[in-house]
This record gives structure tokens, sequence and C-alpha cells, in this order.
């Protein structure tokens, strides 16, 4: 059976109101490709650490940030070359997230001890919808607490932050799983 990963009309009304509760300091769920996610604004340090404390994750990790469209990482993209940006570019939309310099760009509470950032321009729908909504990327991590499963289903990610968190409409795909993460400098497999 296909499932329909086309924003419904609960989406793109839902997609306002929550792009106001990020903007608000809000951490919200929304389904990307592969499983559900926590998002918020990557600018906003108190979002950051509030969605950071929900996943008892240290910030020392980084997170990985989405966008709608490439656009989204000129500023970090303008810094490769040539050959480098059209590997990323080639790679997107999709669950390809690239490990690039930041290049000062992102935040530390963003990029945690590292000097680089993880960047993808997503394909989920609902996740991109929410992009265009907010204006701007957002951090985008697995919506589950340090050590569980990733949640596959609406009720997996009830079951670990209850019913209070504000969630975007949408599907994933059901064959997906966490995107891949490569180090632009030598190609190599982190994910």
């Amino acid at each position: 059976m296909a499932v329909n990963l086309l924003p419904d009309v609960h989406s793109r009304w839902r997609a306002p109101k929550l792009a106001a509760s990020l903007g608000a300091g809000a951490v919200v769920a929304c389904p990307a490709e592969g499983v559900w996610g926590l998002s918020c604004d990557p600018f906003d340090e108190g979002a950051v650490l509030d969605l950071l404390a929900m996943k008892q994750r240290e910030v020392s990790k980084g997170l990985i940030v989405v966008g709608a469209s490439s656009a989204s990482f000129s500023e970090v993209l303008d810094g490769l070359s040539p050959e480098r940006q059209a590997l990323i570019l080639s790679s997107w939309p999709g669950p390809n997230t690239w490990l690039v310099p930041h290049r000062g760009c992102f935040p530390p509470w963003v990029t945690g001890d590292s000097d680089e950032v993880a960047i993808r321009v997503t394909s989920s729908p609902a996740l991109s919808a929410l992009c265009v909504a907010f204006g701007g990327p957002l951090v985008s991590t697995s919506a589950n607490p340090a050590g569980l499963p990733p949640p596959h289903s609406i009720w997996e990610l009830r079951r670990y932050f209850g019913m209070a968190l504000q969630a975007m409409p949408g599907a994933i795909d059901p064959a997906g799983k966490p995107s891949t993460i490569r180090r632009v400098q030598d190609g190599s497999v982190i994910r």
C-alpha cells in the first residue's frame, strides 16, 4: 500500500500555527523522511537547550539543521569548492545530511564541539512546509530520548513526550530510516 507523503489540508493549516510557536521558542514534533523528529529555531539558544533536555542529549554532540531549499545554507555552501557544492546539491532533497565547515554561520549550541555543521534539504513534505512557514532552517533531530529507538508513529512519539507536545500532521516513509550523514571533506559516512 502506498503512503501519501504530500502535505494535506491539515498540514497547510497547521504549519503557520506551529511556525508561530517556533518563533516564540517552542519545540515541536514533525515527521521527517524516516522517523518522527523534534524541531526548533537553531538560533534560539533556549529552544535548543529545551530540545536537548527532552532528548537527554549533550550539547557537545551537535544537531542537524534542515531547510526547504539549498538557499537556507548558501553561506556555508559558498565556502565550498564547486565540485563539493555539486556533490551536496545532487543529493538533495532527501535523507542525505552533510557535515560542512560552519564558517561561524551557526551557533555553538547547534554545532557542538565541532567546526562543522550538519545540514540537509529535507524531502519530507511536512518538514519542508514547516521550514517554509517558519521562514528559515530548523533543527531536526529524531524524537527519542537517548538510548531509545526513534519513533515511526505518532503514538510512539506521544509515549515519549506526551500529548502536550505540538505536532505537525504528516506521514513518514514506512521504509525510511534516519538520514545518512557524510563529511563533505572526504565523503566518509558517519552514520
